[in-house]
């Protein structure tokens, strides 16, 4: 009697590789020795062009299509299923959207293994969580019936506006034991650590302790590791992180929530470069969980989503916000310059100066942002009032305090012996002022008071009651226990006049999320912005109405055809190499181009625009253009890029 061989049991394996024309799977047999051990998502060695390259097994099948001899796995890593089907699915999906490879995805969902962690006892299950209180999200139109809605397991998508002083962490807290009460996993991302920090206490306050776990880079390897084996093996229902949790294993999602979804933390900067939003966006359509993007601002991306009818707006009504808002005053029009003539070259104007000293005499702190850290980080020649320049590159000089040396911001090299080129003056002026530089002016003009600063590599998690000053750059204000006094907006210029289509956007986000700190209430803290009333951000910033604005942002970019109303891309590289790439890419008439836009380093940008239904069309040309070019081995790189942050 004859029987038929049983077919080979057969791995189809992703190589870690960041070459486009290896982003597909490969056949590779399962020993037997194996056969009990490999199963979908564990980590193998396999053997590829002579070389032992890593991967993950997405399937395990019986069988293969392939004709030929298959090569066995060389080596399994670790049994260990690392990476679940539908993160798998996910990141397929979130690199054919970015025109990127599953490898690259796979690299930025899966952190390093620790094969000391992977040994360790496995964490119990997290025990049950009581039901949260609402009436924090009764403040807000749909906010009772989206916390409902996510006790019952709904799919609710929401675009959730703050009120000032909301105590954000509290209610997204509120929103994931919701979720938990039903049963299934809640998912919330926020821009950083301090953010997280803030959330990790909010969320302990609300579950319980031991139930939820969070998920960042800066968490260590060993510790990263250990909280994504606890999220894999079931062990909790809740997690909290930045960006590097986008991607985190948990099981029946049943809610996905980003908080401030303009800040750039969380768009990714290594290939294919994913943002935080769009990841988990795609991840509610995939599994048909629910979905929250929150902020203290709205973006234009947001408003789309509520403009689409995708998602609902949950915004507090106005008479609560107008009882909760601190008073903004704006100084800088004509008026105010005809009354204090002097306010225009002070780096106080009068009534910034006067909320400072009531506060200040009340004993509460006061907030001070500034756009740029540093000293003076540019200076100018004190006669002609050109920009001073470095005589070895021609960047721009600095000073990095009150007795240093100037120096070059873009090589280093200290200037001397500076001479201004166009007139040979060897006097400095101050041309933009840097916190470090502010600090130092108020606490002269304010004897006495502590004057604490914020930012770059040194940041202020909270500020001790009593009287203070805090001199801040945007996104580095620390958090007051009873609010601030006052908050002072201090060269608004430097945000409205950069050349960025999100620069009005991103600069009342960053003042909203600056006036949130203030003290509740128009007799609470008092808000100084200096700039021009009639500007529709400061417009929006004295009616505290994001909303307004990005509805009127939405609108210009519709008319001018710009992002999120359209899908871009950019390629920068050398000019010959992106003609070649563009060639190869066999662009359709619905692509338009635009460029191409040279750089200071010799290559140039081009900017693809299209539909956004023929956004996934673009990225797959422009990927299966990747693969065509990397077959060649090319010398140079041309960088391409979806949905880029900056289109020039």
């Amino acid at each position: 009697m004859l029987f038929d061989t049983p077919p080979p049991t057969v791995a189809k394996v992703c190589i870690d590789s960041p070459l486009p024309h290896l982003d597909r799977l490969f056949d590779y047999l399962v020993p037997t020795e194996l056969i009990d051990d490999v199963r979908a998502g564990c980590r193998v060695k396999v053997r590829f062009n002579g070389r032992s390259m890593s991967g993950f097994v997405i399937e395990v099948t019986a069988g293969s299509d392939y004709v030929g001899k298959l090569q066995p796995l060389h080596k399994l890593v670790s049994a260990e299923p690392v990476l679940s089907s539908p993160v798998a699915e996910l990141a397929r999906a979130v690199a054919d959207r970015y025109a990127g490879n599953l490898s690259d995805v796979l690299r930025l969902a899966v952190p390093p293994r620790q094969a000391r962690v992977e040994k360790e006892e496995p964490r119990e299950a997290a025990g049950p969580i009581a039901a949260p209180p609402s009436a924090g999200w009764r403040e807000y139109g749909h906010g009772e019936a989206l916390l409902a809605a996510l006790s019952r397991g709904d799919r609710a998508r929401a675009v959730w506006q703050a009120r000032p002083g909301e105590q954000w962490a509290e209610r997204l807290a509120e929103l994931a034991a919701a979720t938990a009460v039903a049963g299934r996993g809640a998912l919330l991302v926020v821009p950083d650590q301090r953010d997280l920090d803030r959330l990790d206490r909010a969320l302990s306050r609300v579950l319980g302790p031991d139930r939820h776990v969070t998920l960042s880079a800066g968490l260590g390897p060993a510790k990263r590791y250990r909280a994504f084996l606890a999220i894999r093996r079931g062990a909790v229902s809740v997690v909290a992180g930045t960006r590097a949790a986008m991607f985190a294993p948990l099981a029946d999602l049943g809610l996905v929530a980003l908080w401030d979804d303009g800040d750039d933390s969380h768009a990714e900067p290594h290939a294919p470069y994913p943002h935080a939003r769009e990841v988990l966006l795609t991840r509610s359509n995939m599994t048909g969980c629910a979905a929250l993007v929150g902020g203290y601002s709205r973006t234009t991306q947001a408003q789309l989503l509520v403009e689409s009818g995708w998602a609902t707006a949950v915004v507090a009504d106005r008479s609560r916000v107008r009882v909760s808002a601190p008073r903004v005053v704006p100084v800088g029009d004509d008026a105010d310059l005809a009354a204090d003539p002097d306010s225009g070259a002070a780096r106080l104007p009068t009534p910034a100066w006067r909320a400072a000293q009531q506060a200040l005499r009340a004993r509460q702190p006061v907030l001070v942002q500034v756009p740029r850290r540093g000293y003076l980080p540019a200076v100018a020649c004190a006669r002609c009032r050109r920009p001073a320049r470095c005589d070895g590159c021609a960047g721009p000089l600095s000073l990095p305090s009150s007795q240093a040396t100037p120096g070059c911001r873009w090589c280093g090299r200290p200037a001397v012996d500076h001479r201004c080129e166009h007139c040979g003056d060897r006097r400095l002026r101050a041309t933009v002022v840097g916190a470090r530089r502010t600090a130092e002016e108020l606490g002269r003009s304010f004897a006495g008071v502590p004057v604490h600063t914020s930012g770059g590599d040194r940041l202020l998690d909270e500020v001790p009651g009593g009287p203070a000053i805090v001199v801040a750059t945007p996104g580095a204000e620390p958090v007051a226990p009873d609010g601030y006094g006052a908050v002072l907006l201090l060269d608004t210029w430097a945000l409205l006049g950069r050349v960025d289509l999100r620069a009005e956007e991103e600069t009342l986000r960053r003042w909203l999320a600056a006036a949130a700190l203030a003290r509740p209430g128009r007799s609470g803290g008092t808000v100084v912005v200096v700039a021009d009333g009639g500007l529709p951000t400061v417009q929006a910033l004295l009616r505290w109405d994001p909303a307004w604005f990005a509805e009127r942002e939405l609108s210009t970019r519709s008319q001018l055809r710009f992002p999120p109303v359209v899908r871009m891309a950019s390629l920068t590289g050398h000019p010959q190499s992106v003609a070649r790439f563009t060639a190869l890419a066999k662009l359709s008439d619905e692509v338009e181009v635009l460029g191409p836009i040279p750089r200071d380093d010799g290559s140039e940008r081009l900017l693809l625009r299209t539909s956004r239904r023929n956004g996934s069309v673009l990225a797959a040309k422009l990927h299966e253009a990747a693969a065509a070019r990397s077959l060649t081995k090319p010398a140079d790189v041309v960088r391409v890029q979806v949905d880029p942050r900056e289109l020039w």
